[in-house]
């Protein structure tokens, strides 16, 4: 089969082949997004490197008791792909106009890495539009980038690297930063997670993600959540690469209330790796 070059894809094109969801137009700016179930709202917010294929394990089984929603963050997925200002303030007004067009007065959050921080952003300022919180392998706390990250954030090297017409970094990125089991990483998984990435736009939107450096800026955020009373589940995998347990034992800490579960043998998608005990929880917490 011909190597298709990443980065290289209409928007257009690729949505009309693969996205399997609907599109909202929010501030002019177009979000995919999935919609299953029905009952009180969930909302799914994937992390850096993914989109809502990442929930794959997930939204099915948590359909059968809620309506839930898995959003294409902005440079992601079938998402728009404008050049914006990349950060965790962004993705909360995205969040915050979705609910809006979409009559959604109250929901709760489901987020996963950068995602979850975004939960946490938005919580902290809109605490009347939410219900629950479960932040999963959650950004927030002061961490550096995984040894990729940083060399990726090198000038021209990021480029470099994720412009080669191969898979082998991509593979790389998915083995060392998110999955801890190798052999969940079958050639269908990892074709379903990167497929997104062939559209143009989406490598030079990571590099900027990264180079905006905001992933680990959510402390005051986090103190400001922690004297509310939003029920809290925090969920990490003990073999997480790229952000320690210590993290999320510190912002359980700070967060008054909250219940960590920490996932044995799994990486920073535990939710992924052992979904069916994620999907238990989840339901037993959000019901």
């Amino acid at each position: 089969m011909q190597f298709i070059p990443w980065d290289s894809r209409p928007l257009s094109e690729w949505c009309r082949k693969y996205a399997a969801g609907n599109f909202i137009d929010l501030d002019g700016h177009s979000t995919h997004y999935l919609e299953k179930g029905s009952g009180q709202p969930v909302i799914l917010l994937h992390g850096f490197y993914f989109d809502s294929y990442m929930w794959h394990k997930n939204i099915d089984v948590l359909a059968e008791r809620f309506k839930v929603y898995a959003m294409d963050l902005w440079g992601f997925g079938y998402s728009t792909r404008e050049v914006m200002d990349y950060d965790y303030s962004l993705y909360a007004h995205q969040l915050l106009r979705f609910m809006e067009a979409l009559d959604i007065d109250r929901a709760s959050l489901v987020g996963q890495s950068m995602g979850a921080g975004t939960a946490v952003y938005f919580a902290a300022r809109h605490r009347e539009r939410l219900h629950k919180l479960i932040l999963v392998a959650p950004a927030g706390m002061p961490n550096s980038l995984p040894l990729i990250g940083r060399i990726a954030n090198l000038p021209g090297v990021g480029e470099f690297l994720f412009g080669l017409r191969n898979n082998f970094v991509r593979r790389i990125v998915l083995d060392s930063n998110f999955i801890h089991n190798r052999d969940f990483i079958t050639d269908d998984y990892f074709e379903n997670v990167v497929r997104f990435h062939k559209i143009a736009g989406t490598t030079s939107t990571m590099l900027q993600i990264l180079r905006n450096n905001f992933f680990d800026t959510l402390q005051d955020d986090i103190r400001t959540l922690g004297g509310m009373d939003v029920p809290i589940l925090l969920v990490c995998g003990r073999q997480d690469k790229s952000i320690p347990t210590r993290c999320s034992l510190e912002m359980c800490r700070l967060l008054k209330g909250s219940h960590l579960e920490v996932f044995e043998k799994a990486g920073h998608c535990p939710h992924d790796e052992q979904w069916e005990k994620f999907n238990r929880i989840a339901i037993d917490f959000l019901s």
